[in-house]
């Protein structure tokens, strides 16, 4: 026979856990466990590593220097490589200057950018 509350394993004919001194139900179980899951998860995400998080950036920003410029969201985003290849070519030839306009309209803000 097995405690509802410690879940030990007693002698059948046991009127009390010999773990915790409990009471046993002799009516009920016909010697079945009683499985207690206690699943309290007590973690808390702390991430402090700026690589991993990435630079906070402001939406409005990003916006409107892509709104004015071809180019200058990327370099304030700080994709250099990015922002030169959009500068040589009109921001990948319009195309990519309206996608990364409705992109930006659609980020929280702020916004968070890995190098």
């Amino acid at each position: 026979m097995f405690c509802q509350k410690c879940g030990s394993q007693n002698q059948d004919d046991a009127i009390k856990c010999v773990n915790c001194g409990e009471t046993l139900n002799t009516q009920s179980g016909a010697g079945q466990p009683v499985i207690n899951i206690v699943n309290t998860n007590t973690n808390t995400n702390t991430n402090v590593n700026p690589a991993v998080a990435g630079h906070p950036k402001n939406k409005w920003v990003a916006f409107f220097l892509c709104l004015f410029t071809f180019c200058g969201h990327k370099f304030y985003e700080g994709k250099i490589g990015m922002g030169i290849l959009y500068l040589f070519t009109a921001g990948l030839f319009g195309i990519g200057w309206i996608i990364d306009l409705i992109t930006l309209l659609t980020r929280p803000n702020p916004y968070y950018v890995r190098y």
